[in-house]
Order: structure tokens, then C-alpha cells, then sequence
């Protein structure tokens, strides 16, 4: 099972509302939480939860206060079931990517020439100067449900070139 949502808004700690906060955690933390738990049934007898989060929850980026907390929340679930699932074969991992060329990207620009400009401008944050490839990070994922990392669980798989290392 994999569970992968967000959306990101820049928006200030003074400026946070109630609204931004639920709408921010229910999608990216409580959405993850019960789909996991309704999925449940179905792995009986093994299986691999993946939590896509970002690696945004290890970095303390301005205004990401809501993003970055709900994302670090998804941590929290994977190392809990890790030791909640040890006696009935789940595994829970969470993968966490960097600036990746997606439709949470896209939403940040109003046409073609501000996207460009701000791939360029995460690229340059990234110690390999260039955004991840969508394979890389469904690479990752398909690594993490398969018997290849049957060994792994409440592990955090970080795919974001550097950028949270540096």
C-alpha cells in the first residue's frame, strides 16, 4: 500500500490559520492514518506500507511550519507500526523525496517561465544541481514494496540528492 497526497502553501507561523492547518494535516496525516487502517484487512498475512513524506520534515525551511510538521507526523506512524506489525509481517516504511518536477511544483508557478525559473532555483539547493527524475523516487518505492527490502521496516528511504544532508 502506498499513501502519497500533499500540497504545499508558504505560509508564515503569525499567518497560519486553523483552516490551513486541518486542511494541511487531514490530507497529509490523517488521510495516510486511516487509509492504513482500512487497508489492514487486506495484509493479514505480510505486507509493505509505504508513507510518502518529504524530506522536508528533516530540513527547518521558513513557512513550511503545517507541510513540514505533518510530514514529520508520517515518521512518527511508520516507526509506531514498526513495532506495532512485528509479529504479523507488515513492514512500514516512509520514503521521503526532494524537489521533485510534480504537480505539488507546478502549483507553484502562473505559467511555463516561472516553473522554469523555479526548477532552476531548487536545483541550485541540491548538491547533484538537478531535480529528481520521477523514476528515482518510483524506483524507490518499488524497492520498498518488494521482498528486496523484506529486512526494512520503520525506515525512512531518502531520495532528494543531498538536499537534506547539506
Amino acid at each position: 500500500m502506498v499513501s502519497n497526497a500533499g500540497f504545499t502553501e508558504q505560509v508564515p507561523l503569525r499567518e497560519i490559520t486553523e483552516d490551513h492547518y486541518d486542511r494541511t494535516f487531514d490530507l497529509m496525516a490523517k488521510g495516510p492514518l486511516f487509509l492504513t487502517q482500512k487497508m489492514l484487512p487486506l495484509m493479514d498475512s505480510g505486507g509493505s506500507i509505504i508513507l510518502v513524506s518529504s524530506a522536508m520534515h528533516y530540513m527547518g525551511l521558513a513557512n513550511h511550519s503545517a507541510y513540514a510538521g505533518a510530514k514529520a507526523a508520517l515518521r512518527s506512524f511508520v516507526r509506531t507500526w514498526a513495532a506495532e506489525f512485528k509479529d504479523n509481517g507488515i513492514r512500514a516504511n516512509l520514503l521521503s523525496p526532494g524537489p521533485f518536477p510534480t504537480a505539488i511544483m507546478e502549483a507553484q508557478a502562473n505559467n511555463s517561465e516561472e516553473l522554469d525559473a523555479l526548477h532552476s532555483h531548487y536545483a541550485n539547493f541540491v548538491p547533484m544541481l538537478r531535480l529528481g527524475r520521477v523514476e528515482e523516487a518510483a524506483s524507490a518505492a518499488v524497492f520498498l514494496a518488494s521482498d528486496e527490502s523484506s529486512f526494512m521496516t520503520g525506515s525512512d528511504v531518502v531520495v532528494d540528492g543531498g538536499i537534506s544532508n547539506v
